[in-house]
């Protein structure tokens, strides 16, 4: 019998994830996630159709974490994906910074995250499962904003008509004041009237008496 050949190797490390396990993000124009979607082709963030401000580094944290929704994204990962080897930065500081700011255009929180969470000594993991497709949901977004606007609209006009009708009972008030003024007037022109009759005869047979007495005199 052959002599057993023992392997002097070391067991092998844990591989990295291969490219296929990962989110194939090539697959699709746009990328899906929340209330968000990633325009690749332009490299444009949107917020239920409102672009975000993504600067260049920020925009690759997000990319990078998409790729592997639900798994842990090292610093290191991250370092590699956002600084060649020959450059000289304070890699964890900036790593949390740009974190930091892709969190605040997400709306997010690291104390209560929705789609970014911190792995203490790791790194960072993609909450959400994002979908990837050649379907934009901008125009989607814009039919919807339009829709709740003609809603609010609505009521406006609603006021507007209700605005209408007080002009209406406001003017038959001014006009039942003026016709009631016109009525009391001629009530008060014919009493007057009234009153000076009896007093217009007497007045005349004076004049009379006065005008014969210069005569015969």
């Amino acid at each position: 019998m052959s002599p057993e050949v023992i392997s002097m190797q070391e067991p092998a490390e844990p591989a990295e994830p291969a490219a296929s396990d990962r989110l194939a993000l090539s697959s699709g124009r746009y990328i899906h996630f929340g209330p968000f979607q990633i325009d690749q082709q332009r490299q444009e963030v949107t917020r239920n159709g409102s672009r975000l401000k993504l600067q260049g580094k920020v925009y690759q944290v997000l990319l990078t974490l998409l790729e592997k929704p639900g798994e842990v994204v090292t610093r290191d990962e991250l370092r590699v994906r956002l600084w060649p080897a020959d450059t000289h930065v304070n890699y964890d500081a900036n790593v949390n910074t740009t974190v930091n700011k892709l969190r605040q255009a997400l709306g997010d929180s690291s104390d209560k995250p929705l789609y970014i969470e911190t792995i203490p000594r790791k790194g960072y993991c993609l909450l959400v499962l994002p979908e990837v497709s050649d379907k934009s949901t901008t125009s989607l977004f814009l039919h919807t904003d339009a829709s709740v606007d003609t809603a609010r609209s609505a009521p406006r006009t609603a006021n507007t008509i209700e605005f209408s009708k007080s002009d209406f009972w406001i003017i038959a008030g001014v006009i039942g004041l003026i016709l009631a003024g016109m009525l009391l007037g001629a009530g008060i022109t014919r009493l007057w009237i009234n009153h000076a009759a009896p007093i217009a005869p007497y007045r005349l047979s004076i004049l009379l008496s006065f005008l014969a007495a210069r005569f015969f005199l």
